[in-house]
Protein backbone atom coordinates (compact mmCIF):
# COMPACT_ATOMS: atom_id res chain seq x y z
CA UNK A 1 0.00 0.00 0.00
CA UNK A 2 1.96 3.29 -0.82
CA UNK A 3 2.05 6.13 1.19
CA UNK A 4 -1.28 8.12 -0.53
CA UNK A 5 -3.75 5.60 0.27
CA UNK A 6 -2.58 5.27 4.30
CA UNK A 7 -3.06 9.04 4.53
CA UNK A 8 -6.51 8.67 2.62
CA UNK A 9 -7.67 6.01 5.15
CA UNK A 10 -6.33 7.87 8.21
CA UNK A 11 -8.09 10.95 7.05
CA UNK A 12 -11.30 9.10 6.55
CA UNK A 13 -10.93 7.60 10.02
CA UNK A 14 -10.59 10.98 11.66
CA UNK A 15 -13.57 12.12 10.09
CA UNK A 16 -15.47 9.07 10.97
CA UNK A 17 -14.63 9.54 14.90
CA UNK A 18 -15.42 13.13 14.56
CA UNK A 19 -19.05 12.95 12.72
CA UNK A 20 -20.00 10.42 15.54
CA UNK A 21 -18.24 12.27 18.38
CA UNK A 22 -19.47 15.85 17.43
CA UNK A 23 -23.21 16.78 17.19
CA UNK A 24 -25.08 17.41 13.32
CA UNK A 25 -24.72 21.10 12.56
CA UNK A 26 -28.49 22.42 12.14
CA UNK A 27 -29.94 21.50 9.00
CA UNK A 28 -28.17 18.93 7.73
CA UNK A 29 -29.26 15.19 6.90
CA UNK A 30 -28.65 12.58 9.17
CA UNK A 31 -26.98 10.68 7.05
CA UNK A 32 -24.96 13.06 5.72
CA UNK A 33 -20.98 12.36 5.43
CA UNK A 34 -20.25 15.87 4.63
CA UNK A 35 -17.57 17.63 7.16
CA UNK A 36 -17.56 21.53 8.46
CA UNK A 37 -14.56 23.62 7.82
CA UNK A 38 -13.52 23.41 11.22
CA UNK A 39 -12.31 19.54 10.63
CA UNK A 40 -8.68 18.39 9.42
CA UNK A 41 -6.92 19.93 6.18
CA UNK A 42 -8.50 23.79 6.55
CA UNK A 43 -6.85 26.84 7.28
CA UNK A 44 -8.80 30.11 7.92
CA UNK A 45 -8.41 32.31 4.80
CA UNK A 46 -7.16 34.84 6.75
CA UNK A 47 -4.09 34.84 8.97
CA UNK A 48 -4.53 34.81 12.69
CA UNK A 49 -2.76 37.59 13.33
CA UNK A 50 -4.31 39.90 11.29
CA UNK A 51 -7.16 41.84 12.85
CA UNK A 52 -9.82 44.74 11.50
CA UNK A 53 -10.08 48.29 13.05
CA UNK A 54 -12.37 47.12 16.21
CA UNK A 55 -10.60 44.06 17.14
CA UNK A 56 -9.95 43.61 20.51
CA UNK A 57 -6.75 41.77 22.19
CA UNK A 58 -6.81 40.82 25.75
CA UNK A 59 -2.93 40.66 27.42
CA UNK A 60 -4.50 40.89 30.90
CA UNK A 61 -2.88 38.03 32.23
CA UNK A 62 0.73 39.77 31.66
CA UNK A 63 2.66 42.69 34.18
CA UNK A 64 4.45 44.14 30.92
CA UNK A 65 3.61 44.44 27.44
CA UNK A 66 6.13 44.57 24.76
CA UNK A 67 6.36 45.51 21.27
CA UNK A 68 5.79 41.66 20.52
CA UNK A 69 2.39 42.09 21.95
CA UNK A 70 1.38 45.20 19.98
CA UNK A 71 3.25 44.71 16.99
CA UNK A 72 0.50 43.44 14.65
CA UNK A 73 -2.28 45.14 16.03
CA UNK A 74 -3.81 47.05 13.41
CA UNK A 75 -4.81 50.69 13.32
CA UNK A 76 -7.41 51.44 15.96
CA UNK A 77 -7.40 48.03 17.72
CA UNK A 78 -8.71 47.73 21.36
CA UNK A 79 -6.12 46.11 23.92
CA UNK A 80 -7.17 44.77 26.98
CA UNK A 81 -4.35 44.80 29.76
CA UNK A 82 -4.02 44.42 33.80
CA UNK A 83 -4.80 47.28 36.15
CA UNK A 84 -0.99 47.43 37.15
CA UNK A 85 0.41 46.37 33.78
CA UNK A 86 3.29 48.31 32.14
CA UNK A 87 4.03 49.10 28.88
CA UNK A 88 7.71 48.97 27.66
CA UNK A 89 8.70 52.27 25.68
CA UNK A 90 9.04 50.12 22.46
CA UNK A 91 5.41 48.98 23.17
CA UNK A 92 4.25 52.44 23.99
CA UNK A 93 5.46 54.14 20.45
CA UNK A 94 3.26 51.82 18.39
CA UNK A 95 0.50 52.26 20.88
CA UNK A 96 0.87 56.19 20.07
CA UNK A 97 1.53 55.74 16.22
CA UNK A 98 -1.01 53.21 15.63
CA UNK A 99 -4.00 54.99 17.74
CA UNK A 100 -4.50 51.53 20.13
CA UNK A 101 -6.74 52.09 22.34
CA UNK A 102 -5.78 50.99 26.20
CA UNK A 103 -8.39 48.96 28.31
CA UNK A 104 -7.35 48.42 31.86
CA UNK A 105 -8.68 45.68 34.07
CA UNK A 106 -10.49 47.81 36.79
CA UNK A 107 -10.66 45.66 39.96
CA UNK A 108 -13.76 45.13 42.02
CA UNK A 109 -11.63 48.11 44.41
CA UNK A 110 -10.80 50.42 42.06
CA UNK A 111 -8.08 51.19 40.13
CA UNK A 112 -4.73 52.61 41.61
CA UNK A 113 -3.09 52.15 38.38
CA UNK A 114 -4.76 55.10 36.70
CA UNK A 115 -3.20 58.52 38.48
CA UNK A 116 -3.84 62.08 37.71
CA UNK A 117 -0.94 63.67 36.83
CA UNK A 118 -0.04 67.36 37.10
CA UNK A 119 2.89 68.50 34.18
CA UNK A 120 4.69 71.39 33.54
CA UNK A 121 7.67 72.93 31.47
CA UNK A 122 9.56 76.05 30.54
CA UNK A 123 10.45 76.78 26.91
CA UNK A 124 13.78 74.33 27.61
CA UNK A 125 11.39 71.66 28.35
CA UNK A 126 8.41 72.15 26.02
CA UNK A 127 9.50 69.51 23.52
CA UNK A 128 9.82 66.84 25.96
CA UNK A 129 6.62 67.49 28.14
CA UNK A 130 4.60 67.22 24.49
CA UNK A 131 5.64 63.55 24.32
CA UNK A 132 5.99 62.73 27.70
CA UNK A 133 2.20 63.41 27.86
CA UNK A 134 1.51 61.24 25.30
CA UNK A 135 3.38 58.49 26.98
CA UNK A 136 1.57 59.22 30.36
CA UNK A 137 -1.59 58.58 28.50
CA UNK A 138 -0.49 55.75 26.24
CA UNK A 139 -0.22 54.13 30.40
CA UNK A 140 -3.70 54.88 31.17
CA UNK A 141 -2.98 58.04 33.13
CA UNK A 142 -4.89 61.25 33.06
CA UNK A 143 -2.94 64.37 32.33
CA UNK A 144 -3.40 68.20 33.52
CA UNK A 145 -1.09 70.14 31.75
CA UNK A 146 -0.17 73.82 33.03
CA UNK A 147 1.65 74.89 29.84
CA UNK A 148 3.60 76.51 28.34
CA UNK A 149 2.61 75.66 25.23
CA UNK A 150 5.35 76.87 23.18
CA UNK A 151 9.23 77.77 22.75
CA UNK A 152 8.49 81.21 23.52
CA UNK A 153 10.25 82.33 26.74
CA UNK A 154 8.83 81.58 29.88
CA UNK A 155 10.05 81.64 33.66
CA UNK A 156 9.90 78.22 34.89
CA UNK A 157 9.36 78.91 38.35
CA UNK A 158 5.86 79.85 37.59
CA UNK A 159 5.31 76.60 35.88
CA UNK A 160 6.92 74.36 38.62
CA UNK A 161 4.91 76.51 40.90
CA UNK A 162 1.81 75.82 39.66
CA UNK A 163 2.57 72.21 39.37
CA UNK A 164 3.84 71.50 43.17
CA UNK A 165 0.33 73.45 44.56
CA UNK A 166 -2.02 70.67 42.82
CA UNK A 167 0.24 68.26 44.23
CA UNK A 168 -0.13 69.61 47.54
CA UNK A 169 -3.45 70.59 47.35
CA UNK A 170 -4.59 67.11 46.08
CA UNK A 171 -6.51 67.91 42.54
CA UNK A 172 -3.39 65.88 41.25
CA UNK A 173 -1.94 62.16 42.74
CA UNK A 174 1.61 63.33 41.33
CA UNK A 175 3.91 66.09 39.38
CA UNK A 176 6.37 66.25 36.86
CA UNK A 177 8.17 69.10 35.45
CA UNK A 178 10.69 69.73 32.85
CA UNK A 179 13.46 72.56 32.18
CA UNK A 180 16.58 72.47 30.67
CA UNK A 181 18.44 70.93 33.71
CA UNK A 182 15.94 70.13 36.25
CA UNK A 183 17.65 72.28 39.74
CA UNK A 184 15.41 75.45 39.05
CA UNK A 185 12.30 73.77 38.64
CA UNK A 186 12.59 70.91 41.84
CA UNK A 187 14.01 73.91 44.23
CA UNK A 188 11.00 76.01 43.15
CA UNK A 189 8.93 72.81 44.36
CA UNK A 190 9.87 72.01 47.11
CA UNK A 191 9.44 75.64 48.57
CA UNK A 192 5.63 74.32 48.70
CA UNK A 193 4.32 72.74 51.85
CA UNK A 194 3.75 68.95 51.81
CA UNK A 195 5.51 68.99 48.22
CA UNK A 196 8.96 66.59 48.00
CA UNK A 197 10.28 66.93 44.56
CA UNK A 198 13.32 65.24 43.73
CA UNK A 199 15.53 66.13 40.17
CA UNK A 200 16.46 62.22 38.59
CA UNK A 201 18.96 61.94 36.17
CA UNK A 202 18.85 57.98 36.30
CA UNK A 203 16.53 54.85 36.72
CA UNK A 204 17.89 53.70 39.89
CA UNK A 205 17.88 57.87 41.27
CA UNK A 206 14.08 57.73 39.87
CA UNK A 207 13.24 54.37 42.21
CA UNK A 208 15.23 55.79 45.10
CA UNK A 209 13.69 59.13 44.96
CA UNK A 210 10.19 57.16 45.49
CA UNK A 211 10.76 54.02 47.74
CA UNK A 212 13.06 56.31 50.03
CA UNK A 213 12.09 59.57 49.92
CA UNK A 214 8.05 59.52 48.81
CA UNK A 215 8.66 62.29 46.08
CA UNK A 216 5.57 63.16 44.82
CA UNK A 217 7.20 65.54 42.16
CA UNK A 218 9.54 64.53 39.74
CA UNK A 219 12.06 66.91 37.96
CA UNK A 220 13.77 66.25 35.09
CA UNK A 221 16.29 67.85 32.54
CA UNK A 222 15.69 68.08 28.62
CA UNK A 223 19.27 68.88 28.38
CA UNK A 224 21.03 66.14 30.13
CA UNK A 225 18.32 63.39 29.29
CA UNK A 226 17.25 61.85 26.21
CA UNK A 227 13.69 60.95 25.39
CA UNK A 228 14.12 57.07 26.00
CA UNK A 229 15.57 58.19 29.24
CA UNK A 230 13.23 59.98 30.05
CA UNK A 231 10.49 57.50 29.20
CA UNK A 232 12.65 54.62 31.57
CA UNK A 233 13.10 56.98 34.28
CA UNK A 234 8.98 58.48 34.50
CA UNK A 235 7.86 54.62 34.13
CA UNK A 236 10.49 53.50 37.08
CA UNK A 237 9.15 56.25 39.32
CA UNK A 238 5.31 56.05 38.51
CA UNK A 239 6.00 52.13 39.18
CA UNK A 240 7.38 52.21 42.62
CA UNK A 241 6.33 53.01 45.85
CA UNK A 242 6.88 53.96 49.23
CA UNK A 243 6.52 50.47 51.35
CA UNK A 244 9.17 49.61 54.28
CA UNK A 245 8.47 50.94 57.50
CA UNK A 246 11.73 51.97 58.41
CA UNK A 247 11.59 54.84 55.04
CA UNK A 248 8.11 56.25 56.43
CA UNK A 249 9.58 57.00 59.72
CA UNK A 250 12.57 59.17 57.99
CA UNK A 251 9.91 61.08 55.51
CA UNK A 252 8.02 61.66 58.82
CA UNK A 253 11.00 63.27 60.11
CA UNK A 254 11.25 65.09 56.82
CA UNK A 255 7.72 66.62 57.10
CA UNK A 256 8.18 67.44 61.14
CA UNK A 257 11.08 70.01 60.08
CA UNK A 258 9.00 71.32 57.30
CA UNK A 259 6.34 71.76 59.90
CA UNK A 260 8.76 73.53 61.84
CA UNK A 261 9.28 76.30 59.36
CA UNK A 262 5.60 76.78 58.56
CA UNK A 263 3.70 80.01 59.79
Amino acid sequence: MDDNSTRDRIRALVRDVLDKALPQESGSSQGSTSTSSRFVDTAPEIPVTAFDATATRDESSKTVITEDDVRDLANGSVLRIAEGARLTPLAADIVQEKKIEIVRRVSRHGSKASRLIALGADHGGFKMKEELKTFLKGLGHQVHDFGTSSEDPVDYPDLAYAVARSVAEGTADLGIVIDGAGVGSAITANKVPGVRAAACYSVAVARNSREHNDANVLSLGSKTISSAEMREIVQAWLGTELTEERHRKRVAKIQAVERQYQR
